[in-house]
């Protein structure tokens, strides 16, 4: 039985603002919903408000501009991305994840950032937007404040959020359009499930940069890597950053095995 808590639809961010300055800890950001009704349902999670972000529209918007780079803001769903022609265009290894997060029917209601700010380690959009060297812009009634991606995760399910604020959205800068990219996905069952492990390979001129998704606490970027290197050298920093464990989906010996073949795989295939 889902608990009660108050809703709120603000339409001004000034107002959002508000919100969250005043509720803090008892404020929950309500985009797509996907993980925290479930939540909330559960017990998890005892929010006294849950504030719908979705109806400010700057919340909504993808826009690419080749001086600023790829914008995606804090309600833009998954499919948004992966229908978005921009995207399409200069940041393939972004709809390649897209594509294979759980089902058509989610990706209508999940979003992007949702998927970052729940911080699993396996989520799917965290590994590319890595790759594409992405910063988060999140914003409180006191001011902005931008973070690499790498550095918004502290942990499972924990992020450097503190009470009061939200990512408003997230940047992939310009020098990153038009990588080439690829990304691979071992689940447990044929279908819409989530990740045993996931790996992100992005490459543009001289420089490549991996990520690896559900081998350690965070999603973890593996390093940026420039020039000749060999396959060899990318998996041995691979299997130092990584520290998998044993669980209901998989073996850790299992997931460096996965991410040794993953590395390997789009190594040869990204160019």
């Amino acid at each position: 039985m889902i608990r009660e808590f108050s809703y709120q639809a603000p339409r001004k961010q000034k107002e959002l603002l508000d919100i969250l300055a005043s509720e803090r800890e008892n404020a929950r950001v309500l985009a797509g919903g996907t993980d925290l009704l479930v939540n909330i349902r559960l017990g998890l999670q005892h929010p006294r408000i849950v504030v719908d972000i979705k109806k400010i529209r700057e919340h909504t918007a993808i826009r690419f501009d080749e001086k600023e780079g790829l914008s995606i803001g804090a309600a833009v769903t998954i499919n948004e991305v992966m229908e978005n022609r921009d995207v399409q265009k200069h940041f393939p290894a972004l709809v390649e994840a897209a594509k294979v997060l759980a089902s058509h029917q989610l990706r209508n209601r999940a979003t992007v950032i949702g998927n970052l700010c729940n911080a699993s380690p396996c989520a799917d959009m965290a590994p590319p937007l890595l790759c594409l060297d992405a910063r988060v812009e999140i914003v409180s009634d006191s001011g902005r404040r931008n973070l690499p991606l790498e550095a918004f995760f502290a942990g499972v399910k924990k992020t450097r959020l503190t009470p009061g604020e939200y990512v408003e959205r997230i940047v992939v800068p310009p020098r990153w359009a038009d990588a080439g990219g690829g990304f691979r996905k071992m689940k447990r069952v044929r279908g819409h499930d989530i990740g045993v492990l996931s790996v992100c390979l992005t490459k543009k001129g001289p420089l490549r940069r991996v990520a690896v998704g559900s081998a350690a606490p965070t999603p973890v970027l593996v390093g940026e890597f420039r020039g000749r290197v060999s396959t060899e050298e990318v998996i041995r920093k691979a299997m130092r950053r990584i520290n998998p464990i044993d669980d209901v989906r998989g073996s850790a010996e299992f997931r460096r095995f996965l991410t040794r073949r993953y590395v390997a795989e789009l190594m040869k295939e990204v160019r």
